[in-house]
């Protein structure tokens, strides 16, 4: 896979968060980012029909341009909207009484984040609208310094998450310095607590 490709890998899988669910998404990611690439392609496909995940046009020649098959049948069925979807989940910067304690998660995601570029990272609670496809929980958003690998900063420290308690998953995002943020990262931003700074 070439860098203009990757490149539009890393894209997608930045767009498609929150409108594809946390554990579809994320094995995609991982697939991509190990260079499987008939396993991510095969996944992202599949789950984006399978949800009923809607694309913009753009978003849909954005997806082709990265396929072996640009004609894949799985691509052509999922349907075409106008513009991309608010959101289906609001963001607080603290949780509810009751919610998991972050501290174990901002423990190993701060300690680790300079290993992968990390700049910046951000935590807020988010809370699932009509439609959503996840439940509550923290959201971790990672900025990574420009030239370093979103994806890769993703999928290596989702994996050290996934050494937490199932009560204490969350979810991380990463994204570039100074890049605009899709509408899901970027409301994750917008109510978010610095919990580590480079």
């Amino acid at each position: 896979m070439d860098a203009v490709t990757y490149a539009a890998v890393v894209d997608v899988c930045a767009r498609l968060a929150g409108r594809m669910s946390d554990v579809a998404l994320g094995a995609a990611r991982d697939f991509y980012s190990v260079g499987e690439w008939d396993l991510a392609e095969g996944t992202l496909l599949v789950n984006l029909e399978y949800e009923g995940v809607t694309l913009t046009r753009e978003e849909r020649e954005l997806i082709r341009s990265t396929l072996e098959d640009p004609d894949a049948p799985e691509l052509a069925a999922v349907a075409v909207i106008e513009a991309v979807p608010p959101p289906r989940y609001r963001f607080a910067p603290a949780a509810p009484a009751g919610a998991p304690d972050p501290a174990p998660a901002d423990r190993i995601l701060s300690a680790d984040a300079p290993l992968h570029g990390g700049r910046l990272l951000r935590r807020t609670w988010r809370e699932p609208c009509s439609g959503a496809r996840d439940a509550a929980g923290w959201v971790y958003v990672l900025e990574v310094a420009a030239g370093a690998d979103a994806l890769s900063a993703a999928c290596g420290l989702g994996s050290r998450l996934s050494t937490l308690p199932c009560e204490s998953r969350c979810v991380l995002e990463a994204v570039a310095e100074r890049r605009p943020l899709p509408p899901y990262q970027a409301a994750a931003v917008a109510a978010a607590r610095v919990v580590w700074a480079a």
